[in-house]
């Protein structure tokens, strides 16, 4: 009897701590994992859930051979300060190199993410025109089933004919419960749709960067993507309309040595309705100058970060 009111007492405690209140005041630094020459971090994708920030992201390993390994990373936090050691949760295998996780959605009672291949089996800088977009499954957030490819162009295409695609992203309609939105890169960028994740329709493309994130709130969209530099901004009615950039985000970017080459690939997340937090939180990579790699490349010195907002226009970050 008294173990078990240990355990209640102790479930209750943590589950206190996991719903404490942030205190963006204490963070001192933007960087959560700062890269080098031999590993960077980069795309991250992040899910809040029972008091606890799950961030999934792109490890970049620079094997003995010049070449890559690219890895989805896993790490979490109940308080943006301290992050678990990042654990890998795809194969080492140069010929998929699963990476760049989009997003992580809740849908038929268990945990989605979204993510791609970037294959780079013959020294490639880039991924290879056999780069897909996929799914995992989870319960738990940290173990994951076999990768699911998303055939976004239609059951009709051939998977050699789908084309390069990259990026992806998932949103629900707002206005259309159990539908499915997926944005990947794609000559710009490419959006189809589906009610049950696996039948898709492709509604076309837009102009736009990589990377993207879109938000709904409203009555209105807002995508968040990557253009040469920066963060680019695009307001919309429609899920699949877009104009023009309203706003390009850099932050600290003038001030910060890690990010001086590039900052990129922003995800945004809102909570702005938890009473902890209330806000919309921004989590970036940053890429370094290094004279030993070519201007172009961008798979070393990047590194993980975060930024905030109570509005989606002015941003706050540690130190500013």
């Amino acid at each position: 009897m008294k173990y078990l009111i240990t355990i209640v007492l102790l479930s209750c405690i943590l589950g206190a701590m996991a719903q404490r209140k942030i205190d963006f005041e204490k963070l001192d630094s933007p960087i959560i994992f700062r890269g080098d020459y031999k590993f960077a971090y980069r795309d991250p994708a992040v899910v809040f859930h029972n008091g606890v920030f799950h961030l999934y992201f792109t490890v970049v390993e620079r094997a003995t051979d010049e070449g890559y390994f690219l890895y989805t990373g896993y790490s979490r936090s109940n308080d943006l300060m301290h992050w678990s050691f990042p654990k890998i949760i795809t194969p080492r295998d140069r010929t998929l190199n699963y990476s760049s996780p989009g997003n992580v959605v809740r849908y038929d009672d268990q945990w989605i993410i979204c993510l791609q291949t970037y294959p780079q089996p013959n020294m490639e800088v880039w991924g290879n025109n056999d780069s897909r977009i996929w799914i995992m499954r989870s319960n738990d957030l940290e173990n994951w089933s076999e990768p699911e490819l998303l055939k976004v162009k239609g059951n009709n295409i051939a998977i050699e004919e789908m084309g390069r695609m990259i990026d992806p992203y998932l949103l629900e309609d707002q206005d259309v419960a159990g539908k499915w939105w997926c944005y990947y890169k794609q000559k710009g960028v490419s959006m189809s749709y589906s009610y049950n994740l696996k039948d898709w329709i492709y509604c076309g493309n837009s102009h736009a960067g990589e990377n993207v994130t879109v938000l709904s709130k409203n009555g209105e969209y807002v995508m968040f993507h990557s253009p040469e530099n920066g963060i680019g901004v695009k307001r919309s009615k429609s899920p699949i309309q877009w104009g023009a950039d309203e706003q390009l985000i850099t932050l600290g970017q003038v001030d910060w040595p890690w990010a001086q080459r590039r900052l990129t690939a922003a995800t945004v997340i809102d909570l702005t309705g938890n009473k902890n937090i209330g806000k919309y939180i921004m989590f970036f990579h940053g890429g370094k100058h290094d004279d030993r790699v070519p201007v172009r490349n961008c798979h070393h010195n990047a590194s993980l970060a975060i930024a905030w907002s109570d509005d989606l226009i002015n941003w706050e970050w540690p130190g500013k």
